[in-house]
């Protein structure tokens, strides 16, 4: 029986330390699903199809990475897709107390969808796509927090 994983965010836009949470989770699960949210209450920096784009290209060499964009709750979208697993990373203590109750919300509404945690990897733990919008807004260079297989400018209209 094969064990899919569901990684959700808004990926906006996805960083190293997303990079590496697929990548790890991929040694536990056989596949991978990143799934873009889409939240009509936040203003996305980059395009819900600039955001699959980068994680397409980030994951273009791993088949078991697959990518695609969401509306609503994360476990009805488990539940369309028979997916019983949720993958979520972990930075700092403020994190998990957040996805802790998520998770435990998630499982109370339905028992079948377990929650991983992955803790960030130390090098990875100060970097979100937060700070990398606001680098990316004053014409930084955000490139060493963003996948290397990504060229920022390929995203960016001025």
């Amino acid at each position: 029986m094969s064990k899919t994983a569901i990684f959700p965010g808004s990926f906006d836009p996805i960083t190293i330390g997303h990079e590496s949470i697929v990548l790890r989770s991929l040694a536990i699960f056989d596949k991978v699903i990143v799934a873009v949210g889409y939240n009509a209450n936040k203003n996305a920096f980059f395009s819900i199809e600039k955001r699959m784009d980068m994680i397409k290209k980030t994951f273009a060499h791993e088949p078991r990475v697959e990518v695609i964009s969401y509306e609503g709750l994360t476990v009805d979208l488990c539940n369309r897709l028979n997916v019983n697993f949720i993958i979520r990373g972990l930075r700092t203590s403020a994190d998990f107390e957040f996805e802790r109750a998520i998770g435990q919300v998630n499982r109370a509404m339905f028992p079948h969808i377990e929650t991983a945690f992955l803790l960030t990897a130390p090098e990875h733990a100060h970097v979100n796509s937060t700070i990398i919008r606001d680098i990316i807004l004053h014409k930084g260079n955000p490139s060493q927090f963003m996948p290397s297989a990504l060229n920022i400018s390929d995203y960016i209209t001025e």
